[in-house]
């Protein structure tokens, strides 16, 4: 009497699963692309760090006017960091000079923009006058 196989051997089911696996690493980076959402955390993060930084600043300057940066307008605030600038010229920080007549402690909404080939991702931050 003969007998009826049923099912798969082990080596085709290896080479199914093999094959998946070469599959699956060659589509899955199309699939999934986080260039966007690191862009866009980047520039929050920096965005982050001007805030705090102008704040820093002012807080110096009023407990001592011979330190810090003199900030009257957001392209000032980059002055504030550590190092005295951006941290990459792909940044740039739009111009919004405070009225003339401002008094220390007025704050302006600045935008930072991260600009990445044809891409651009903005973030908001507050700055903090200081004649």
């Amino acid at each position: 009497m003969r007998t009826v196989q049923k099912g798969f051997t082990l080596i085709e089911l290896v080479v199914v699963i093999v094959i998946l696996g070469i599959l699956a690493v060659t589509a899955l980076p199309k699939f999934i692309d986080l260039t966007a959402e690191a862009s866009n955390a980047a520039v929050a993060g920096v965005a982050g760090s001007l805030g705090s930084a102008a704040s820093i600043n002012f807080g110096a300057r009023t407990a001592n006017p011979a330190k810090g940066v003199t900030i009257a307008n957001c392209t000032d605030t980059a002055a504030a960091l550590q190092g005295g600038a951006l941290p990459s010229t792909s940044y740039t920080i739009g111009s919004i000079a405070f009225p003339a007549g401002t008094v220390a402690g007025t704050t302006a909404l600045c935008t930072l923009t991260l600009t990445k080939g044809t891409n651009t991702y903005t973030s908001t931050f507050t700055t903090i006058s200081i004649p």
